[in-house]
């Protein structure tokens, strides 16, 4: 019989699951679009994502998750459900997979118990909860179970967490609830703002991946916008600069820096030293933030890097937990 053990890595902006021997086996938006009238839903992951922002009045897109955790139970235990059995393929259906789920580090024992009452009811057999930091450690390819420090900041859709890892633990941790999404938000605040432009979040996260920067670049880069002008009513291009970004993800970049610099304040001295040789490791699909790395290493003096791969380390790291869980499991 065919079963595997799988990871899912439950994410605000994104779910993804990695299963036993084969890696990373989806990646889809945790977006869920529903039909208001006959309360059915019409579609989930990438399909519903096209839809955000450009349904008909019956038609909602909703993203289930806010801030890393379950904000509609139901919607949740739906979209879990169908990314399993995405995943798992239907010649795998025979029997129910041990599953490990990472969560924020802040998330409390209710929104914990929900998380894991979801992925039972979606088809689990047996459901581990894993704290985000020490899933991006185990993925970034770090032996947590050594006596040293490893200082993780793992910056995702809702969420950044950040934690100092030494034998298999948590030191320190802090989660923030400032993370990608507010970046989004952030441009589009600062779009209306400046430029009496109203833009969509899709619109945002283009300029956010294009050209956004959280650290003065040398050379100047440019994007065209399109949105509405909020004085005329009409549709208006303006051409909006990488510097433009960086003023305008000062506010939420700053607030990721000070609890980095919060978490180093608190950590005990030898794990200190032990990060200030071995580094700040970034991880999550915010690190891709061009010139994060820098601000960090500016404001803390400590050289950071970007995990390879930084959107899916922390899925392999939760699917690398159940198998160290099911070793662990055999030799007792």
């Amino acid at each position: 019989m065919v079963v595997s053990d799988m990871g899912i890595d439950l994410g605000t902006a994104s779910v993804l699951v990695y299963i036993k021997g084969k890696g990373v086996v989806l990646k889809e938006p945790s977006v869920v679009a529903f039909d208001r009238n006959t309360n059915k839903i019409k579609a989930i992951g990438e399909e519903a994502r096209l839809m955000l922002g450009r349904t008909p009045g019956n038609i909602v897109a909703v993203r289930p998750l806010r801030q890393g955790v379950i904000s509609d139970y139901h919607v949740t235990e739906k979209m879990l459900r169908y990314f399993i059995q995405k995943a798992m393929g239907k010649h795998q259906r025979f029997r129910k997979p041990r599953i490990s789920v990472c969560i924020p580090s802040g998330a409390t024992e209710v929104e914990k118990k929900a998380v894991r009452d979801a992925t039972l009811l979606a088809g689990a057999r047996d459901v581990e909860i894993i704290e985000e930091p020490i899933a991006a450690a185990i993925g970034a390819g770090i032996d947590i179970a050594r006596p040293c420090g490893n200082m993780i900041v793992d910056i995702g859709g809702g969420t950044t967490d950040i934690a100092v890892i030494s034998l298999g633990g948590t030191v320190v941790s802090n989660s923030i609830k400032v993370a990608g999404d507010d970046f989004d938000e952030a441009i589009v605040r600062y779009m209306r703002k400046k430029h009496n432009l109203l833009i969509g979040e899709r619109t945002a996260e283009d300029i956010k991946i294009k050209i956004g920067c959280a650290y003065k670049r040398e050379e100047v880069e440019t994007i065209d916008v399109r949105g509405r002008n909020l004085v005329t009513g009409l549709p208006k291009t303006i051409t909006v600069t990488s510097d433009e970004t960086e003023e305008a993800l000062h506010e939420a970049t700053s607030q990721i820096v000070e609890a980095v610099h919060a978490v180093l304040e608190k950590t005990p001295p030898e794990l200190s030293a032990d990060i200030s040789d071995r580094g700040i490791v970034l991880t999550g699909g915010g690190a891709l933030l061009r010139g994060l790395e820098e601000l960090i290493e500016s404001r803390t003096g400590i050289t950071t890097m970007t995990a390879e791969e930084p959107m899916t380390v922390v899925a392999i790291g939760t699917g690398k937990f159940v198998e160290f869980l099911s070793g662990k499991r055999t030799v007792q």
